[in-house]
């Protein structure tokens, strides 16, 4: 399958199409008012992304580094796809990296107080695998 139409580029043009379709309805419906409405409603999306994954990266940042009150749990709840803020929202912790900056695939690490470990790896910023290492 191409890489076109996993995700990315697909997906980037998918969002260009309805934006212009909006803009083009809005313009037809409502003139300058329309567009003015469509503008604030796409920078009211922005804020509220903008200040979620703020709230996530402040929440992570307050917590030590690769630690999840459960290993197991996490594990049970990971799905593939999700993203890495999402991750981050689940765990309340950034993951010990477990690779170099900026390679692909991504591999983050979090333990538990049993020595329970959970290795996430991400491609493309999104989750394809992960394992669940039980602690002795």
């Amino acid at each position: 399958m191409s890489s076109i139409w996993q995700g990315g580029v697909w997906q980037r043009g998918a969002a260009a199409a309805v934006l212009v379709t909006l803009g083009v309805l809005a313009w037809r419906a409502y003139g300058v008012a329309g567009l003015a409405a469509l503008a604030g409603g796409l920078v009211m999306w922005a804020l509220l992304h903008f200040t979620r994954m703020l709230h996530v990266l402040r929440r992570a940042g307050a917590h030590p580094v690769g630690f999840v009150a459960s290993a197991v749990m996490l594990h049970a709840k990971l799905e593939s796809g999700a993203t890495l803020l999402q991750v981050l929202a689940l765990t309340q912790s950034l993951g010990e990296r477990l690779g170099a900056v900026g390679v692909e695939p991504e591999c983050y690490r979090w333990s538990d107080a049993s020595q329970a470990q959970v290795t996430c790896e991400f491609r493309g910023g999104k989750l394809r695998r992960w394992s669940l290492v039980r602690g002795s």
